[in-house]
């Protein structure tokens, strides 16, 4: 890249073009008559192609549905028969033996080959490990394990050890806590499958991942009472990244609750709750049945408000272009989150909350979508060309994702030939005439495809091994 251009020639050649922005002597500049100068570090990237209208305006047939419900529903069924690590509650077996329950003990809580360090950098010890595994209460198991089930009240880390405690790797990335696993959502089904030595943790399943929850923060009832209150219907799925219950005083644990892009609530009606609920006039508000934990941890299910204003959507959202794009640039800016920490999420997770406000569900891990036969693929391998990848992501529709190496991100469109993706992603790494430039985005964000780096040894366009559409 050639510096002979000084700021004062860059702003001559975009003079009269609003908007644009040079990469000139390694500073980016953004010509405007109204606004303040626009500065990042990200290669290319133009501040218009932060609102989703300029990815909506390229679209010609945006409001086209690409599945119906009905395919929708069927494609779910396709997935959950294809993918082992996705498992239907329902067809969950009574109880466990004990040989297969210590299998999946050991599954989610293996202690890793590689160290492991707490924050302050102070590696873990054997007899920490020793301590871990020993909440883990193996010895507890029986030679029969009936299965409990419950729903979720609040949003709910999924960790890997029954502990909070946060550990990292050599690299000693703090925020990259290697006991986080994923989060579980308001209202979410799951089945109970052990508790902790202290009794403070469950280990759960949910359709797409097992692992150690807060036993707080899970009511249990019966199997029939949790399992059909996911299907019952009229309902409303949550399209905000974040929504909220209306305040209320009389019930302080349905008060201001977080309920994630996704979630689906079943919708109840004034005939069903009479015209005060929790001290307010219904109105004005959507009425919703929420799970709600008594004192001795069972099942209650009461009603609850959403404020009219709150973005919902009475059944899922239509599966189209435009609403891929308004459903993923509403996480704009949000804080990334590796196993969704920082009540966030990261690039699987952000995915995943996107398509399941169309109904459909995905595995949990990048791995396991990108490398699932679910959807249709398109796959590279170690003989495919940069070109041969270049011309396929080209040809990707609004929507697609793309997957690397431990990482995914949805393609939105091309700009001047220069394929754009929004994702929520930990590194920024390109390189520069000085070497590699390595930032740092921790967040949703529209990046180019190229230049950037999947690391700092391979571009993204190298790491590519996966193109999957979901229409």
């Amino acid at each position: 890249m050639k510096k002979a251009l000084n700021l004062k020639a860059c702003v001559e050649i975009i003079k009269g073009q609003l908007g644009w922005l040079l990469l000139c002597g390694g500073l980016l500049v953004q010509a405007t008559a109204v606004a303040a100068p626009f500065k990042t570090d990200v290669p290319l990237l133009q501040p218009q192609q932060l609102n989703p209208q300029f990815w909506q305006q390229q679209l010609s047939q945006g409001d086209n549905v690409l599945l119906s419900q009905a395919q929708i529903a069927e494609r779910n069924q396709q997935t959950f028969a294809q993918q082992t690590e996705m498992q239907q509650l329902n067809r969950l077996p009574a109880s466990y033996a004990a040989a297969a329950l210590k299998q999946i003990v050991q599954q989610v809580s293996q202690i890793p080959t590689a160290k492991r360090f707490y924050t302050d950098g102070t590696a873990l010890t054997a007899p920490q490990w020793q301590a871990y595994q020993a909440m883990l209460a193996m010895d507890t198991i029986k030679a029969d394990n009936p299965l409990q089930f419950g729903l979720v009240v609040k949003r709910t880390a999924l960790r890997a050890f029954p502990t909070l405690d946060r550990v990292v790797n050599e690299q000693g990335n703090a925020d990259l806590d290697r006991f986080a696993e994923t989060a579980l959502f308001v209202a979410e089904p799951v089945a109970v499958l052990h508790r902790s030595r202290d009794n403070n943790w469950l280990l759960v399943q949910s359709f797409n991942y097992t692992g150690w929850v807060q036993a707080a923060d899970v009511a249990i009832g019966s199997r029939q009472q949790v399992l059909s209150y996911t299907e019952q219907a009229p309902f409303v799925v949550i399209t905000a990244a974040k929504a909220h219950t209306a305040f209320t005083p009389e019930q302080p644990a349905l008060s201001e609750l977080q309920l994630d892009m996704g979630v689906r609530l079943p919708l109840l009606s004034a005939a069903d709750t009479g015209f005060n609920v929790h001290g307010q006039n219904p109105a004005a508000s959507y009425i919703v049945q929420l799970p709600f934990r008594q004192a001795d941890g069972s099942l209650q299910l009461m009603p609850a408000l959403l404020p009219l204003s709150t973005d919902v959507s009475q059944g899922y959202l239509p599966f189209t272009e435009h609403n891929l794009l308004r459903q993923a640039f509403k996480f704009l800016g949000e804080r990334y989150g590796w196993g969704h920490d920082y009540n966030g999420r990261d690039c699987t997770g952000f995915i995943s909350e996107i398509f399941r406000s169309f109904g459909l569900l995905m595995p949990r891990n990048s791995g396991q979508q990108g490398q699932g036969s679910y959807g249709h693929n398109q796959r590279f391998n170690a003989q495919s060309s940069q070109q041969q990848k270049l011309e396929a992501v080209r040809q990707a529709k609004v929507g697609d994702l793309l997957y690397f190496p431990g990482h995914v991100s949805m393609f939105i469109g091309m700009v001047q030939q220069q394929p754009f993706m929004i994702h929520s992603v930990n590194t920024l790494i390109y390189p520069t005439d000085n070497g590699v430039y390595q930032g740092r985005l921790n967040g949703v964000v529209v990046t180019p495809l190229m230049p950037l780096q999947a690391n700092t040894e391979q571009s993204y366009l190298d790491a590519l091994y996966a193109i999957k559409s979901m229409r």
